[in-house]
């Protein structure tokens, strides 16, 4: 797999139906509840991706890139969120993505952006972007596996998408990881340095030349999220622990997991994607 290759093709990457669904209610009167259109927005990765590609588009250049999902709606107006959710392309199917579960991967990707804007927050890094890259962090993952699912269902079959050991692999196999292709589609969008450079360093943040603290968040919470996507127990997490990234940022695994805002309690489970497709008819 060539990543130019990959990259040329377009990310037409899959949003939650549920989550169209109700921002399509949410948008259809004058003056929307933006406090839920924010929520609505920054829980669906593919979502706040078009978002943030429209903020930080020519036609919406400001003094500055825009970092986060609350900024992006304070430029865009009603009628340009309508369109870029009544475009969006829906995740209807198990097959959306052959070989991802999406259901677990959209609930990953929140985890793991609460997770970052929390550790952020406690090493005093920029909590929105931080959010921004955890929600983002994994897209590159799903273009992998729309462009060659074949090869992703047999790799999957040794390492699953969101075991801890992921990363190291595609790299070894491919010479890039899911992160590296997060990275560009941020720089595609336009998003800020410190978002694509956080993405783009996320696996391994010390191979960066000027380390960067938001990519080592960014490690750490996808550390903690994978780990219990993945059933490590205590031992299995402390044996896992990337102590040389939490050395660098001044925490400790004791220190990290005391910033867990997840509540891991078990609920009840969501509707499958054709369950969710019900919203949309």
């Amino acid at each position: 797999m060539d990543l130019n290759a990959l990259l040329a093709q377009p990310a037409v990457l899959p949003s939650m139906p549920r989550s169209v669904a109700l921002l399509m209610n949410e948008l259809a009167p004058d003056e929307p509840n933006l406090r839920r259109v924010n929520q609505l927005f920054g829980s669906d990765p593919a979502l706040a991706a078009r978002l943030l590609e429209m903020a930080n588009s020519d036609a919406f250049q400001g003094p500055r890139m825009v970092a986060g999902v609350p900024e992006a709606l304070a430029l865009l107006g009603t009628p340009h969120l309508r369109t870029l959710v009544s475009s969006a392309t829906v995740g209807t199917t198990s097959r959306s993505v052959p070989g991802i579960n999406l259901q677990q991967f959209w609930r990953y990707s929140l985890h793991t952006a609460k997770f970052a804007r929390s550790l952020a927050g406690s090493v005093h890094q920029n909590q929105v972007a931080a959010y921004t890259a955890g929600l983002l962090h994994g897209l590159g993952e799903l273009l992998i596996h729309l462009a060659d699912p074949e090869r992703m269902q047999s790799l999957n079959t040794l390492v699953p998408p969101l075991d801890i050991r992921r990363g190291k692999v595609e790299s070894r196999i491919f010479g890039f990881c899911y992160g590296r292709v997060s990275a560009a589609l941020a720089r595609r969008w336009q998003l800020p340095e410190v978002v694509v450079d956080a993405l783009n360093y996320q696996h391994a943040p010390f191979d960066n030349q000027a380390y960067e603290p938001l990519a080592g968040v960014i490690h750490l919470a996808a550390w903690r999220v994978r780990a219990h996507e993945s059933g490590l127990d205590e031992k299995g997490m402390v044996v896992t622990f990337p102590d040389q990234v939490g050395l660098a940022l001044g925490l400790d695994i004791d220190m990290v997991l005391r910033q867990d805002p997840i509540d891991w309690t078990p609920r009840q489970a969501e509707p499958d994607l054709d369950t969710q497709a019900a919203y949309l008819v």
